[in-house]
């Protein structure tokens, strides 16, 4: 299984077998990301290097206005899009396999986990997993320690506080927080 077969399976949201041929590409590019997010994690890099380097980790380029501050981790690297005027905080994970997108001018804070991937419920069927995106708007600010689960996507203009969980899709210009996150502001524009 190539990259672009994978990603097109993961566009139609496949139902993924514990040791298929699409679990056993995830584990090889799982070993891709590792090393190259070794090289942003363990040695001091300049915004110039890391943007290279996360450029690498994702297949394309990422505009002048991108920034990092490692650590930074991802499971797959290959299903990330990053939009213009990005920065990515601190500790953050990014479980991409099914998907990541993030529009223009996102602020992510320190140790977001964005996940695209859940397991079967089923004891017997543990193994298997269900993808779904994650899709960010623009102008989007989500707040240190937040978690945004599978198939959620976030509207533009959009506030996550600090540890919040997002479990469902979120609407544009409001403030979310609480396990699980809900509207708790409208944000008048």
């Amino acid at each position: 299984m190539d990259t672009v077969k994978f990603k097109e399976e993961m566009k139609n949201q496949s139902y993924i077998l514990a040791n298929s041929e699409m679990h056993f590409h995830m584990h090889e590019m799982a070993q891709r990301a590792r090393k190259i997010t070794v090289q942003m994690n363990n040695v001091y890099q300049t915004p110039e290097e890391l943007r290279k380097l996360f450029s690498e980790l994702i297949g394309q380029m990422v505009d002048e206005g991108f920034g990092l501050f490692p650590p930074f981790y991802a499971d797959y690297g290959k299903n990330i899009k990053v939009g213009k005027n990005v920065f990515i905080n601190s500790g953050c994970c990014f479980q991409d396999q099914g998907g990541i997108e993030i529009g223009d001018n996102v602020l992510i804070g320190q140790q977001v986990i964005i996940a695209t991937i859940n397991h079967d419920l089923n004891p017997s069927k543990r193994g298997n997993m269900f993808p779904a995106p994650v899709k960010i708007g623009n102008n989007v600010w989500i707040g240190s320690h937040a978690t945004i689960l599978s198939g959620v996507t976030i509207g533009d203009g959009v506030v996550i506080a600090a540890g919040a969980v997002v479990t469902k899709n979120i609407p544009k210009n409001v403030v979310v927080a609480g396990v699980p996150a809900k509207i708790i502001k409208q944000i008048e524009v």
